[in-house]
């Protein structure tokens, strides 16, 4: 074969080899392309941001997706007021830091005009409120499409969901009557008054999260990494103290070294014992873990179907 042959097939070798791509590449490509069907199918979007991974990592990819631009829709909090304030902090941050416009809509507010009672007892929490915040948000700033974080390896009931999830126009989900997505082909028509959730990471598992954090050196709340903190064990779950959690008799607090696997509202949101105080030390403890995720939160322990009972009410 001719000198000059040989040479371009093996430049060709190499230059493919160049294009090759992992996982990790193959999931952002999908969220990116997911993320421009929403800016391309609806007027008035929204991405929901609780300054957990799952909504930074979002966030991040929105900002690939849309670069150089800025990203053409709002960040919408549903603020507990029960939040971390490491949580609280980061959020803010990031808004002001990226130039992006935060919506801060509080359950307190839903609390004082009647619209949500709030629980009373040591198992009270204000998480199956963000319902009735949301979607009074969302009809009053005429959203017709809200993104969120969620997984399908997160919760069985969020496994069922599409990525284009169609919400009536009281804001429920119906998971017996949800549309194919064959092809990745969106179906993003509605009705006056209805809107859909989109939920761009969808195939994502948490070990993915973290390996894209690596990847794509993504700044974390702190809470996330080991950190001393005054917890107590309530049902197998350590709890983070708080001048609204309320013990129970026994229950003693006591100062341990923990972190957050998935970061929610305090009263619900159980911690990790951990040392882990890096990335490349957070995506060990995962690989090694038999307990899911959202193993700790307490939210879901209410009843066998928790969450699905939540989604269909309008929940996240």
């Amino acid at each position: 074969m001719h000198t000059r042959v040989k040479d371009q097939i093996q430049e060709n070798q190499t230059s493919m080899e160049k294009y090759t791509i992992n996982h990790l590449r193959e999931l952002e490509a999908e969220s990116i392309f997911v993320l421009r069907e929403v800016a391309a199918q609806f007027e008035n979007p929204v991405m929901l941001f609780s300054g957990g991974k799952d909504s930074i990592v979002m966030f991040h990819l929105a900002r690939k997706a849309f670069f150089p631009a800025r990203v053409p829709f709002p960040l919408m909090h549903i603020d507990t007021g029960h939040n971390f304030d490491e949580t609280i902090k980061f959020r803010d941050e990031l808004a002001e830091s990226t130039g992006t416009r935060l919506i801060v809509k509080y359950v307190q507010d839903s609390i004082d005009s009647g619209r949500a009672v709030e629980e009373k007892g040591p198992n009270a929490s204000r998480n199956m409120l963000q319902t009735v915040t949301l979607l009074d948000a969302i009809e009053e700033e005429k959203f017709d499409c809200a993104m969120g974080g969620g997984r399908r390896d997160e919760e069985k009931a969020r496994a069922k969901e599409r990525f284009f999830s169609h919400r009536d126009d009281f804001g429920q989900w119906d998971p017996k009557n949800q549309r194919p997505e064959l092809w990745n082909l969106f179906n993003g028509k509605k009705n006056v008054g209805e809107h859909f959730r989109v939920f761009p990471i969808s195939n994502w598992t948490e070990m993915d999260v973290w390996q894209y954090i690596l990847l794509e050196n993504i700044e974390m709340p702190s809470l996330y990494y080991t950190h001393e903190r005054e917890v107590f064990q309530r049902d197998g779950v350590w709890l983070a103290k708080a001048p609204f959690m309320e013990l129970k008799p026994g229950e003693k607090v006591e100062k341990r070294k923990v972190r957050c696997r998935t970061i929610g509202d305090i009263t619900c949101t159980g911690l990790t014992l951990s040392a882990a105080d890096s990335l490349e030390d957070i995506i060990q403890e995962v690989a090694i873990s038999r307990v899911t995720e959202r193993g700790g939160r307490a939210d879901d322990k209410r009843s066998e179907a928790a969450m699905e009972d939540r989604k269909k009410e309008g929940y996240f």
